[in-house]
């Protein structure tokens, strides 16, 4: 049975950092994309960072140069370091796994974890 299990979540006060770690069970995710997302208050979920087989990132703009996303293989286990919070990155935030592809983490192929609260204070 396929388990994310996310750490690291809590409140922090605005420009304040914080580190999140997604930790995989059941399957090797080394040959597939794996990523965060967020949920915020009355919004629905939205794309934050990913990371392919091959360690190549991606980002939402909002979240561009002040996230930075990561894997260990070794540990089946994504990251992600989020430096300059500010009160608008408020959310749960979500890992994701691909099923199946290497490159993309789209949401209907992916598995979830249960997601970890972050609150930024202003």
């Amino acid at each position: 049975q396929v388990q994310l299990v996310e750490s690291g979540g809590g409140l922090v006060q605005a420009g304040g950092s914080l580190r999140l770690s997604c930790a995989a069970s059941g399957r090797t995710f080394s040959t597939s994309a794996m990523g965060w997302f967020r949920q915020a208050p009355g919004k629905e979920r939205e794309f934050v960072a990913g990371i392919t087989s091959s360690a190549s990132t991606f980002y939402a703009d909002s979240v561009k140069g002040r996230f930075s996303i990561s894997r260990d293989n070794a540990k089946n286990t994504v990251y992600l370091q989020m430096n300059s919070l500010k009160p608008e990155d408020t959310a749960v935030y979500y890992c994701a796994a691909s099923r199946r592809s290497p490159s993309t983490i789209t949401p209907p192929g992916n598995y979830w974890g249960q997601g970890t609260r972050v609150t930024v204070s202003s």
